[in-house]
């Protein structure tokens, strides 16, 4: 059975992600249905994608009620995502149309790292 197709993601956006991601406490970068993918303790924190219209995205975990209010104030930005957008995670669009607010989306995604993250690892991070 083959495997998932490579989804490409620009190198300049995979670098600010990595950045970011592999920051964090025991992050490791991974691929899942082919996409580059970030995660702590075997869970998903950060996931790429492209979406139809080609467009590279992010998903993150976020806390109740923010993805209505992001997507809901800032469309061109963000956006639910399939599959786990029901479940709170948040889409985040990283082309040059979205103009990615690349310190938003730090935030978003150490926020979902903290909800995902083992106690330990968000204590760890808070001393």
């Amino acid at each position: 059975m083959p495997g998932h197709p490579e989804v490409r993601i620009e190198p300049h956006i995979l670098d600010e992600l990595r950045e970011i991601c592999l920051e964090l406490p025991e992050t490791k970068e991974a691929a899942t249905f082919g996409a580059p993918v970030f995660k702590v303790n075997s869970k998903h924190y950060a996931m790429t994608h492209r979406d139809k219209q080609d467009r590279p995205n992010v998903w993150v975990k976020g806390a109740p009620g923010q993805q209505e209010a992001l997507a809901g104030a800032f469309p061109d930005r963000y956006f639910r995502p399939p599959y786990l957008g029901g479940k709170g995670w948040i889409g985040c669009w990283l082309d040059d149309t979205a103009l990615p607010d690349w310190d938003e989306i730090e935030d978003l995604i150490v926020e979902s790292y903290r909800m995902i993250a083992p106690k330990r690892l968000v204590k760890a991070m808070d001393s």
